[in-house]
């Protein structure tokens, strides 16, 4: 019978937030795989464990996670946990999750700390609805494409930042949303310089500039305002307006038919073929 794969959250700077159950299951599975083992065994050593660790990241999931399913298929229990916050959440974990669910394999996650979560709770910034983003590509093309694609989103947005990239992201999301766009940068977060800073992207960027960042950054930036809709047009109105930029503006009628029928949604070839008959 094969084990169960469970996705264990870590601190994301408070060893007090570790939760009962967490330390429970670190205590009962065979073996952890971790994103960075030193880092792992921090935890460990406040709880008085000893266990068996492999190491699963970014650059080795290709090899160690069919290892890490080969003995979870064997029977053995792992427990999934990366440097800090909640595994497969921006984190090749997702990669083993998917292995497992594929192999059939129980995958049963915890839930704890996680900085987008706790970031975008203190952000004072709509909550109801919003998108996580992760980190943005370090080549700034790359970037400002992903960002270009967020335009018109009006759910709030989540990002992940480093210090040494902040300015220039900060830059780059203040040219796309605009300078007076909201957001609430959160620093440190649960640690002991703990920082939420609620501004303006434009006010956030000379903050930065004149006051280098420290820390790992949780950005939470306001969603665009709701594209105000126009008077919805009827077909015969939609005709009507056709005919007029037919007559008025001299558009060729089959032009003044693809125009309406982008601005209304009505079938550019019904509305010709009803004004050509007026």
């Amino acid at each position: 019978m094969a084990g169960t794969l469970y996705l264990v959250p870590t601190p994301i700077g408070n060893l007090g937030d570790l939760s009962p159950r967490a330390a429970e299951t670190l205590a009962a599975v065979d073996f952890i795989a971790a994103e960075d083992t030193r880092v792992s065994v921090k935890i460990l050593n406040h709880l008085g464990l000893k266990k068996p660790m492999v190491s699963y990241y970014r650059h080795n999931t290709e090899t160690s996670g069919p290892q890490i399913l080969r003995r979870l298929l064997e029977g053995e229990n792992c427990a999934l946990v990366t440097d800090a916050g909640t595994p497969a959440i921006s984190d090749p974990g997702e990669e083993l999750v998917a292995l497992c669910v594929e192999a059939g394999v129980t995958v049963v996650p915890l839930p704890g700390p996680c900085a987008l979560v706790t970031a975008l709770a203190a952000s004072g910034l709509p909550t109801g609805r919003f998108t996580f983003e992760g980190f943005l590509a370090m080549n700034k093309k790359n970037r400002r494409d992903h960002l270009d694609s967020l335009r018109g989103e009006t759910r709030t947005m989540v990002f992940y930042e480093a210090p040494h990239k902040l300015v220039a992201t900060l830059a780059d999301l203040a040219a796309v949303f605009g300078p007076e766009r909201r957001v609430a940068l959160c620093r440190e977060l649960t640690k002991l310089h703990e920082e939420v800073v609620r501004t303006t992207l434009g006010q956030a960027v000379e903050r930065y500039r004149e006051q280098p960042p420290r820390g790992e950054f949780v950005l939470v930036v306001e969603g665009a305002a709701p594209a105000e809709e126009g008077p919805v047009l009827t077909l015969e109105q939609a005709v009507e307006r056709v005919c007029a930029l037919y007559r008025e503006e001299q558009l060729p009628m089959k032009e003044a038919a693809r125009q309406v029928a982008a601005e209304t949604g009505f079938q550019k070839k019904e509305l010709y073929r009803l004004a050509v008959q007026r």
